[in-house]
């Protein structure tokens, strides 16, 4: 089963996530989504546990409970659904911070 993890503290690693549901039986993986730029946990992830019933167990126990001073939000993961508001063939239609000219005009 797949599990949403959410409102974790920044500070959480793969590792603590791990830890934090083993408790409850095998995990199979444990992932904190971090922000492709800076690196930094986007404060959410998603746990994978074989055994059904060991997984209800970890997500009934888990969800409202206080990690780090913040309150869990834990439930079974969605399906990721398509974007249907994404537009093929766009693109940026900045044109620069001068007008469009993309250069400074002063001599």
């Amino acid at each position: 089963m797949n599990i949403y993890v959410a409102n974790l503290h920044y500070r959480l690693n793969d590792e603590d996530l791990h830890q934090i549901f083993s408790e409850f039986g095998e995990v199979t993986s444990a992932k904190i989504i971090k922000d492709h730029e800076t690196g930094r946990s986007r404060g959410f992830g998603f746990v994978e546990m074989p055994n059904q019933d060991e997984a209800s167990k970890a997500m009934d126990s888990l969800n409202g409970s206080e990690i780090e001073g913040k309150q869990l939000m834990v439930n079974e993961a969605r399906p990721k659904q398509p974007n249907n508001n994404f537009r093929s063939g766009g693109g940026n239609r900045g044109g620069g911070g001068y007008g469009g000219g993309g250069r400074d005009r002063r001599y």
